[in-house]
C-alpha cells in the first residue's frame, strides 16, 4: 500500500512538471511579439539590428529634419546627440508632435532607414520618456526642462 501511494505522488509531482514547463512555453509564446527592446540612435549605429527585429528608438527629433512627403509618409530624423538615424513613417502623427522634441517609435532598421510603425510624442512640455532622458545623459546633451 505505502509502494502505491509513492508511485501516486511521484506522478502528480511529474505531471505538475510537465504543466509548469508547458505553461511557461505557452506565455512566452505569447509574449515574444509583445517585447520591444529599446535603443537610442547612438547604439542602433553601433551595432545594427536585424532587418527582422522590431525595437524601439528613442531621442530628439532632429531640427529642421521633418519632411512630409506625398501622401501619408513622414520621414525625420531622430538623434541623442551622439549619432542620427533617419526614420519613415506612414500614417497620422500625435498632435504634439514637432521638431526638437522627445519622441519614441516603434519598428524596424532596414538599409539604414528605421522604419516606424508606431510613433509616441511627449504629452506636455515638461514630459520626456525616461529611456530617452537616460540615452541623452549618457551623451551628455540632456538639458533639464525649465519650470516656467
Amino acid at each position: 500500500m505505502k509502494g502505491l501511494k509513492k508511485q501516486r505522488r511521484i506522478q502528480i509531482v511529474a505531471l505538475a512538471a510537465v504543466a509548469l514547463v508547458a505553461a511557461t512555453a505557452l506565455i512566452g509564446y505569447a509574449l515574444k511579439d509583445g517585447i520591444n527592446f529599446f535603443r537610442s540612435p547612438s547604439q542602433v549605429i553601433a551595432e545594427p539590428p536585424q532587418p527582422s527585429e522590431v525595437f524601439r528608438i528613442g531621442g530628439l527629433v532632429e531640427d529642421g529634419s521633418l519632411v512630409r512627403g506625398e501622401g501619408e509618409v513622414i520621414r525625420f530624423n531622430v538623434t541623442d546627440g551622439g549619432a542620427v538615424v533617419p526614420v519613415t513613417y506612414r500614417g497620422v502623427l500625435p498632435d504634439l508632435f514637432e521638431e526638437n522634441q522627445g519622441m519614441i517609435g516603434t519598428g524596424t532598421y532596414v538599409d539604414g532607414l528605421f522604419v516606424a510603425t508606431e510613433i509616441l510624442a511627449k504629452h506636455d512640455e515638461e514630459y520626456m520618456p525616461k529611456e530617452v532622458v537616460d540615452a541623452l545623459k549618457e551623451q551628455g546633451v540632456y538639458q533639464e526642462p525649465d519650470g516656467s
